[in-house]
């Protein structure tokens, strides 16, 4: 891959090869459980990467202080990005977190930071298969 200039992205490019990274880790990590029937990889899937989810997640990883202050700026970036698009099946202030969550994955990978992107992962499956983003 050529370098990109990721910091001179706006936050939605940087969300839409988040959202794709992240969507992928999901799968990957579903299918290493054992699951193997796509209605059921489906709604699993909804647990972590709804826009509902996402803004679980961002409040979980705000209350542990689990982001880097330049994380924290990537995901502002997407949070404050203007979007031509409406929230499907949630509120506009869960849909621009969720925009936000996927610029800082974005961010991430174009910045190759694979290590990182494992470690917020690994913390991500254990957050949601432990019930503590189910409010």
């Amino acid at each position: 891959m050529t370098n990109l200039q990721y910091e001179q992205m706006n936050g939605l490019s940087l969300a839409y090869i988040g959202d794709a990274i992240y969507e992928l880790e999901v799968r990957q990590h579903l299918l290493s459980l054992g699951l193997t029937k796509v209605n059921d990889l489906q709604k699993r899937s909804k647990h972590y990467v709804s826009a509902k989810a996402h803004a679980a997640l961002f409040d979980l990883m705000i209350t542990d202080n689990l982001l880097t202050d330049t994380e924290l700026s990537y995901f502002k970036r997407g949070r404050n990005a203007k979007s031509h698009t409406k929230a499907k099946n949630t509120d506009v202030v869960s849909y621009r977190v969720s925009t936000g969550v996927e610029a800082l994955f974005g961010f991430l990978y174009l910045s190759q930071q694979h290590d990182r992107i494992q470690s917020l992962m690994t913390w991500i499956f254990e957050q949601v298969e432990s019930g503590r983003t189910v409010k």
